[in-house]
């Protein structure tokens, strides 16, 4: 996090817990916060349930953009595209690359930018953090740094006294995120991570299987209702 809180911040709000130990962080530093979540056509459509959950308890703003066009032209990933299965394994595996879409950050990020601009915001936050470096290229540092970059740049004059773009968890763990939000009360119940997008999580994706290790390595109880038989899968 900067170290002067803004006043009021655009969160890109996926449901999961990433953005979720955001809100409750930026919340906690006395932000003023405003939940952006987008449905592009994503598999795991009910995310975005859990999102407004978590708005409802913050009692924060909570706006949904349609990407569905857009992310019917994203073809190819196993997020957007049906025909792709979702692999299961971690996300140091190999096959966790059919889960990228193709700038996704970049775009959520350009369209949470436009709305602080136009709402005097200070500050657009997202959740990426070090567990996505290595499949996700639009989580790692050197984007986020271009990102900020390209965001003044493309509103100069019309940015907020101290806009700045937060990505409070670049360099944390999914175990450190789990920690702090234990700390912070976040009712980690209702966040949602799977890629598959059941009626429960599946235990066995990747972003089930890095979820599930974190409460681990995070010493905590995992509140996560999974599918039968997940808790046969692999986790370190």
């Amino acid at each position: 996090m900067k170290e002067n809180p803004p006043r009021q911040a655009v969160l890109i709000a996926s449901g999961g817990m990433d953005s979720t130990v955001a809100a409750y962080e930026l919340r906690s530093r006395g932000t003023a916060v405003t939940m952006l979540s987008f449905d592009y056509g994503q598999r795991h459509h009910v995310e975005l349930d859990f999102a407004a959950k978590i708005a409802a308890l913050l009692e924060v703003p909570h706006e949904i953009v349609d990407l569905t066009g857009v992310g019917r032209l994203l073809g190819g990933s196993a997020l957007t595209d049906d025909t792709v299965p979702v692999p299961d394994g971690h996300y140091s595996d190999e096959t966790m690359r059919s889960t990228v879409v193709a700038n996704r950050n970049m775009i959520m990020l350009s369209i949470a930018a436009g709305v602080a601009v136009s709402r005097g915001a200070h500050c657009v936050a997202y959740g990426a953090h070090a567990g996505d470096h290595t499949i996700y290229p639009d989580c790692r540092p050197l984007f986020y740094r271009q990102a900020e970059l390209a965001i003044r740049a493309g509103n100069e004059g019309f940015l907020a006294d101290g806009f700045c773009l937060e990505a409070p968890f670049l360099e944390w763990t999914k175990a450190d995120i789990a920690a702090r939000g234990h700390q912070l009360g976040v009712p980690f119940a209702l966040t949602w991570s799977c890629y598959k997008g059941g009626a429960v999580h599946c235990g066995r994706c990747g972003t089930c299987v890095e979820r599930r290790e974190a409460f681990a390595a995070a010493g905590l109880d995992d509140p996560t209702a999974y599918a039968a038989g997940a808790e046969r899968g692999e986790v370190a």
